[in-house]
């Protein structure tokens, strides 16, 4: 399984970066392309983390946040290598969480802040402008409250049935 999680790993990263290379080389920053009536491609750098939390900070945020990135990819590795080896979905959980940790990581070790390019919005609502790594976190996080929601259920019915 830790083979697999790499290769999920792997795609979401190589994904991440040749997308934020395409941002980066097509258009300037802050600039917008709208692509539907309610999502557009932009180009923006955000200096801090989610929803640019600490983003006018000064600058300081940006080695607290490369720490933390630097942490969380040693917990993923760590809780990877403890993983069962039956396990079914885990693997993709932590794949997904350590491509799109790596991913924004390598932003900010880089050039100090991440390239963020997908806008969804709807009239003048704008949810905030996020990339691909975002989304792999967004969306490993999310199965893995899946799996944890499916497992106390699971556990609450097997209590049920003693």
């Amino acid at each position: 399984m830790t083979f697999k999680a790499l290769v999920v790993a792997a795609l979401s990263l190589i994904f991440d970066r040749l997308t934020k290379w395409w941002v980066v080389a097509e258009f300037n920053l802050y600039d917008r392309l709208d692509l539907t009536s309610f999502f557009a491609l932009v180009r923006w750098h955000n200096e801090g983390a989610a929803f640019s939390m600490l983003a006018d900070a000064g600058g300081w945020q940006r080695w607290l946040f490369m720490a933390l990135g630097v942490f969380f990819c040693g917990f993923v590795i760590y809780e990877l290598r403890r993983l069962p080896k039956g396990d079914k979905v885990m693997w993709v959980v932590y794949g997904l969480l350590l491509g799109g940790a790596v991913g924004n990581l390598v932003d900010r070790i880089t050039v100090g802040y991440v390239v963020d390019f997908l806008l969804f919005h709807w009239r003048d609502a704008y949810f905030p402008a996020f990339n691909i790594a975002d989304s792999s976190l967004f969306c490993g996080a999310a199965l893995w409250i899946i799996v944890m929601l499916r497992e106390a259920r699971q556990a609450k019915q097997a209590g049920a049935d003693v």
